[in-house]
């Protein structure tokens, strides 16, 4: 217990260090302290690995997936999808502020339960159907926060520009266009997986006759926060709202989807 908690340590002290260099680079922007900022990031990805790898294997028999594992599942997603980001789009800020997410999602989750979360209890059928359920809800959020930066970015951006102030900052932010486009793919991602999240969660109460859950506020918030963001789509792709429109919309629906999660605390479910 001491050893993993060294580790956790260590990933935190770690992953703190490379938000400082990335904070350099947002500041600054200095390609050295960006390029340390990569490296300390991939070092965490490295260390967090390894000790998701070894919960999921230490907890193989249990019948609990606590809020620890799925918080530390929820941060090491995070911190991949940056690492993809800054491979592949090169989308200057959008991993800063990724991780900052994540670094505070990691941070938090110190205070988690390890020992009580979502029981098989609930999910008497399989153990896999649980852990499908999880892995498309955490993606699901990856996607959704994901978009939801953009979503502020690009409010950000179009009130500058509207109000023509040419900082420096501003011009190292991509075009509202690929944000546009970019937050686009986030929901075209992010709303299925929700939605099949919450498919296999309903069909699993109805079988195992517990639709009384159904009225569990965790469920009720998760069908507002899916209606919300299909609102979301069929204002984007029918009625052809404006992009500041659209990018308010989709922050109340992640407003919701943060609802969400609060309402763990709320909730008889989970």
């Amino acid at each position: 217990m001491v050893t993993q908690s060294l580790i956790y340590d260590a990933i935190l002290y770690i992953y703190a260090l490379s938000l400082l260099f990335y904070f350099s680079d947002f500041m600054n922007a200095s390609r050295k302290a960006k390029r340390m900022g990569t490296g300390l990031l991939i070092f965490v990805w490295v260390l967090q690995t390894g000790y998701l790898v070894y919960r999921m294997i230490t907890h193989l028999q249990s019948v609990n997936v606590t809020p620890f594992e799925y918080w530390l599942g929820f941060s090491w997603l995070l911190v991949t999808i940056s690492l993809v980001i800054s491979r592949f789009i090169k989308i200057d800020f959008v991993v800063f502020f990724v991780n900052v997410v994540g670094f505070a999602v990691l941070a938090l989750n110190l205070h988690s339960s390890t020992g009580a979360g979502e029981s098989l209890e609930l999910w008497k059928t399989t153990r896999e159907l649980l852990y499908i359920h999880i892995s498309l809800v955490l993606c699901a959020y990856a996607a959704l926060t994901l978009g939801a930066l953009f979503a502020s970015m690009y409010l950000f951006l179009h009130s500058q520009l509207k109000r023509k102030r040419w900082s420096s900052f501003v011009r190292r932010l991509p075009s509202l266009d690929l944000i546009e486009r970019y937050g686009d793919r986030a929901v075209i991602v992010g709303v299925p997986l929700l939605a099949m999240s919450l498919a296999i969660a309903v069909t699993s109460l109805l079988v195992e006759g517990r639709a009384s859950l159904l009225f569990d506020w965790k469920v009720l918030t998760s069908f507002a926060a899916l209606i919300m963001y299909v609102i979301y789509v069929y204002q984007r792709a029918m009625l052809k709202r404006t992009g500041p429109q659209l990018a308010r919309l989709y922050i109340a629906a992640f407003g919701m989807l943060a609802l969400n999660l609060v309402s763990n605390y709320f909730s008889s479910f989970h």
